[in-house]
């Protein structure tokens, strides 16, 4: 039965890096449910957060064949139990003079930020787990959502442990 994983992938910051990754998740037949990248403390080194529906077969040939790229520095999974996985996404609403106060109450509620208000819509900005995000697109959809962006997941460990290359 396939579930989501997330991998931690660290990576040497060169150009074509991300275009390499992906390409053999496409040529393989795996489908990246989210991707996130970014440089880490380290400007050498960038480190991906991948999203993935697998078996556990399917899991390792992946984390298998991500390894053997030159420029991959380390691949680990992580388990939501032992990490903090979050998203950022931004919303905007339709919003009058009527519904307004609601969907800022609303806003407040998820501990999200209204970041630009115009005249006939609000656009929220919220981080959080993706049940929360969804659970808040889910209460603003009934006021009309214009348009949805999210950065995908990102993720670290809990506690002391890093993803070092050792």
């Amino acid at each position: 039965m396939e579930t989501r994983h997330i991998l931690s992938v660290l990576v040497k910051n060169n150009s074509g890096v991300l275009s390499r990754i992906s390409g053999l998740f496409s040529r393989r037949g795996y489908n990246i449910d989210s991707l996130s990248v970014g440089k880490t403390e380290n400007p050498e080194v960038s480190r991906m957060t991948i999203a993935v529906y697998a078996d556990d077969d399917m899991l390792l040939q992946i984390q298998n064949q991500v390894a053997k790229l030159v420029e991959v520095i380390k691949v680990i999974e992580l388990t939501p139990q032992d990490s903090v996985i979050r998203e950022m996404v931004m919303i905007k609403i339709d919003a009058t003079q009527e519904n307004r106060a609601s969907i800022i109450e609303i806003a407040n509620i998820f501990r999200a930020r209204i970041v630009d208000v115009s005249l006939d819509a609000l656009i929220i900005e919220t981080t959080g787990d993706q049940g929360k995000t969804d659970a808040l697109i889910g209460m603003l959809s009934v006021y009309g959502v214009k348009e949805v962006i999210r950065t995908g997941l990102t993720a670290l460990q809990r506690g002391n442990k890093e993803l070092k290359n050792e």
